[in-house]
């Protein structure tokens, strides 16, 4: 339930005032304000204010006596769990012992909060809150659930909760502020009134990539598709959890070597402002195999494609005569077959997955696949790892394998 809250100072301001009247500083006293305090340090063109306005508004954080908001100040764990559960109006029963008892009791009967997040003791309460922590219990105040810890930023990136700090830059690690609490905890309530928050998708594609190493279906959903009868099967709850993470390591059966992608990250070359491009420039000079000698087909003439780049390493090679010496870590793409090969081979119309280089046709791990144009012929939409090395000697793993639409 909300309170009334009354300008009170001394032993008893801890236990009376909301969690944005709880500052750094136990000297400073901050004032009970009205909604249309205006803030000194919060101008209109704040990217925050409105958000400001509506948390005063509705009591779950103050401004202080100063005449400042102080948006850039960091919040706590406690202070941040306290702001949620007075703006959710969840119960609250109050308690001896500290002041956030009864907030993180509230929080942990609505599952806002679990054990397994950190320890349940003043140490880790009075703690800045990190981004990470903040996208947890945002995604779960939403409803969102996962057993899977790193999964949390992207649940919450994907339903517009969490911005970027940058383009492509969520800053998992990073800390807290007043303003980011208020405008977060205000999404949190229009998305439980059923409002539609767009979300930002290179924020969403970065969160991907730190959730299961890869931000392919947020970059290129309309490729990577499957019955849902598939994954459902499966056991799993959406097609992206068909990415199998822990098999982006390749070890060679007799253990001499051993391969590992650090990510596969897609790139939308129609995008000028992909925060990816950069692994890839300058583009002017990249150009596409087609498995003949022509060599004039340019990348940059193919703005309508993905290019996937496979971030990944040679771990150890303890046996070079057997085992090529690559600079990056071997992979296929299959399922995006060409309908013409006459016309991919002879014309140079670039209608299946190839390979991208630069000045050799293996010196860069990627590949540019069309967003159109390609046929699933011949097997599954597949990403192979492989071992560098054939006969008895290859051996690879398969972190996806989608049916795909055939």
């Amino acid at each position: 339930m909300k309170k009334t809250m009354t300008k009170i100072a001394g032993m008893a301001l801890a236990a009376a005032l909301t969690v944005g009247m709880i500052s750094s500083s136990p000297s400073e006293v901050q004032a009970a304000t009205a909604a249309s305090t205006q803030f000194s340090d919060v101008k209109a063109t704040h990217w925050a204010a409105s958000a400001i306005e509506k948390g005063v508004s509705k009591g779950y954080i103050d401004g202080y006596e100063t005449g400042k908001f102080k948006p850039d100040a960091s919040v706590t764990r406690a202070e941040f769990v306290k702001m949620v559960v007075s703006a959710m109006e969840l119960q609250t029963t109050p308690t001896s012992g500290k002041w956030y008892v009864e907030y993180v009791n509230a929080a942990s009967n609505a599952g806002l909060y679990a054990s397994a997040d950190y320890t349940n003791n003043d140490t880790a309460w009075n703690k800045v809150m990190t981004r990470d922590e903040m996208a947890r219990v945002a995604a779960r105040a939403i409803g969102e659930k996962t057993n899977e810890d790193d999964k949390w930023m992207y649940l919450a990136t994907k339903a517009g909760l969490i911005e970027g700090v940058g383009k492509g830059q969520i800053a998992p690690k990073g800390l807290t502020t007043r303003a980011q609490a208020v405008v977060i905890i205000e999404r949190i309530l229009s998305k439980n009134s059923g409002a539609f928050l767009e979300a930002d998708k290179y924020a969403v594609g970065s969160a991907e990539i730190l959730w299961h190493g890869t931000n392919i279906f947020t970059v290129m959903p309309e490729m990577w598709v499957t019955p849902e009868s598939d994954w459902k099967q499966a056991g799993k709850s959406s097609v992206e959890e068909m990415w199998n993470e822990k098999l982006m390591t390749i070890t060679s059966k007799d253990g001499l070597y051993q391969g590992k992608l650090d990510a596969l990250i897609a790139i939308d070359l129609a995008d000028p402002n992909d925060p990816n491009l950069g692994l890839i420039a300058p583009i002017n000079t990249l150009k596409w195999f087609n498995n003949t000698t022509n060599k004039n087909l340019m990348v940059k003439d193919q703005k309508n494609s993905y290019v996937l780049y496979f971030k990944g390493k040679t771990v150890f090679n303890k046996d070079p005569k057997k085992y090529n010496t690559y600079d990056y870590l071997k992979f296929r793409v299959d399922g995006f077959d060409s309908p013409d090969f006459d016309a991919y081979t002879k014309k140079g119309v670039l209608n299946a997955t190839s390979p991208v280089y630069r000045n050799t046709w293996t010196d860069m791990p990627a590949v540019i696949i069309p967003k159109t144009g390609t046929i699933q012929e011949y097997g599954n939409l597949e990403i192979r790892l492989q071992t560098p090395a054939g006969g008895s000697l290859f051996s690879q793993t398969v972190p996806l394998s989608l049916r795909g639409t055939r």
